[in-house]
């Protein structure tokens, strides 16, 4: 059978759409002559639009409630996909797939599975049967053997059109400069590492000129500017997500917790401190990305960020992480 058209659902968020996009490029690598298509919710399809090989967005707006799904899904229909990966495999993908289904032979169709009785053990019952560490790129990847698409092997795994306007944008930030991108914030505060700690790294590299990212709510990000006004640009909320992916895509290296920044910086190859603490699936694949975690029996322990840390020191899977071993480890990493 000649593949002619591929569909990827894969709704939301930001960091797993970025995860998930490593899987177009071996996707086009199969069927090069293939069309493939995406479907993402309307606040996301900026993202998937950098990509190349994706021929088609279908966006959906979310406020356009169930009714809404039902239109999209016939719209789908009358596409005659021969292949279609439900990445997400959540509520909405599922009345996509109820709808679909019956277009298309079953090896065709792959879906990326949750392993919720995995979870269940892990979170509940703390048995952990996920691979150590667990990478979601390889989770999305996996699914594909199916249709005979073997899992990458090259670091940089994705390539992303950036509008030249972006690029312009953020060129002044860190052209010509020894800088480094620094992502303190994060979507939940327990897999944040410590402001003090950021704060402390400023001041432990005087050699080092810093970006900060973070959204218009992160109004902590000023208090890093504070530490070396001269050295350290906050642009917190200044900066669209594209234009800050487009700023990581021309960095020297990038200090993160477990964030959709993060794994931007893993797709595409740059150079990156991946600060691991309480979170299960945040792990990063590229060989360019050092990790730097906490041994304990408690790790991991959440999903996302979400719960309460069951330690006498919170946080302490980040606390102990210190800015003086970020720092050592920064240096290598750029001298490397």
């Amino acid at each position: 059978m000649k593949i002619k058209k591929v569909l990827i659902i894969r709704f939301s968020s930001f960091g797993d759409i970025v995860q998930c996009s490593s899987v177009v490029e071996l996707i086009r690598q199969k069927f090069p002559d293939a069309r493939i298509d995406w479907v993402t919710r309307s606040d996301f399809d900026y993202l998937v639009k950098l990509n190349h090989d994706i021929n088609h967005v279908w966006s959906f707006n979310k406020k356009a409630g169930f009714k809404g799904l039902i239109e999209l899904a016939f719209k789908l229909r009358k596409e005659s996909y021969d292949c279609v990966y439900d990445a997400h495999n959540n509520l909405r993908s599922s009345v996509l797939s109820f709808i679909l289904r019956s277009a298309f032979p079953s090896p065709y169709w792959v879906t990326r599975s949750k392993e919720r009785f995995k979870r269940i053990l892990l979170f509940t019952f703390r048995i952990n049967l996920f691979p150590k560490p667990f990478k979601g790129i390889h989770s999305y990847e996996a699914p594909l053997i199916k249709w005979g698409i073997t899992p990458h092997a090259d670091p940089k795994l994705v390539t992303w059109d950036f509008n030249p306007a972006a690029l312009e944008k953020v060129s002044p930030y860190i052209q010509g400069k020894k800088s480094i991108v620094l992502v303190p914030s994060a979507a939940w505060e327990m897999k944040r590492w410590p402001l003090d700690h950021w704060k402390k790294l400023i001041q432990v590299m005087p050699e080092v000129h810093f970006v900060v990212l973070g959204g218009k709510e992160d109004h902590f990000c000023e208090d890093l500017k504070k530490v070396a006004p001269e050295r350290v640009e906050n642009l917190a909320g200044k900066l669209s997500l594209v234009e800050s992916c487009a700023l990581i895509s021309r960095s020297e290296l990038v200090i993160s917790a477990d964030t959709g920044l993060l794994h931007v910086a893993d797709v595409l190859g740059i150079k990156a401190l991946s600060l691991m603490g309480p979170t299960a699936f945040g792990f990063t694949t590229g060989p360019q990305i050092k990790t730097l975690e906490i041994e304990l029996p408690c790790r991991p322990c959440t999903k996302d960020g979400r719960g309460s840390c069951s330690q006498q020191v919170y946080q302490r899977c980040m606390v102990e992480i210190t800015p003086e071993k970020v720092a050592d480890e920064a240096r290598l990493l750029i001298r490397g």
